[in-house]
């Protein structure tokens, strides 16, 4: 992680995936699934995450609850979005924000990362560039 990441954590609690981020490692990440077939993935792997914990789950939106605490005692409160494109195609994007008033010294950033790393390695056959 850069030293701008740090810097920019010191002030902003929260962070997001989307088509438009600038940073690589923060673009919505597309799969080659249907979306039925991408939630099951989805949920199966966020569950067997260890440290996280799944709070609620909506199929028919397609969105996934999580819980995460940190080292220092924060708590980091995470949705997990699988959306639908096309027929054959679907996208994931993730948004996790701290609670507190202080930044969260790039946690969000680290999270996101994590939880993508972990979805692609089960997900990865299928994942377009």
């Amino acid at each position: 992680m850069s030293l701008k990441r740090t810097l920019v954590g010191l002030f902003r609690s929260h962070d997001g995936t989307s088509d438009r981020a600038k940073d690589p490692t923060l673009k919505t990440r597309y799969y080659n699934l249907m979306r039925d077939k991408a939630w099951e993935e989805v949920s199966s792997t966020l569950k067997k995450i260890p440290g996280y914990k799944v709070l609620h789950e909506v199929e028919s939106v397609g969105e996934i609850t999580l819980e995460k605490r940190t080292a220092f005692g924060r708590t980091l409160d995470i949705t997990v979005s699988v959306l639908n494109t096309s027929p054959m195609r679907c996208g994931v994007d993730i948004y996790s924000a701290s609670r507190g008033s202080l930044g969260d010294l790039g946690a969000n950033y680290r999270v996101i990362q994590r939880l993508y790393q972990s979805l692609d390695k089960k997900l990865g056959k299928f994942k377009l560039d």
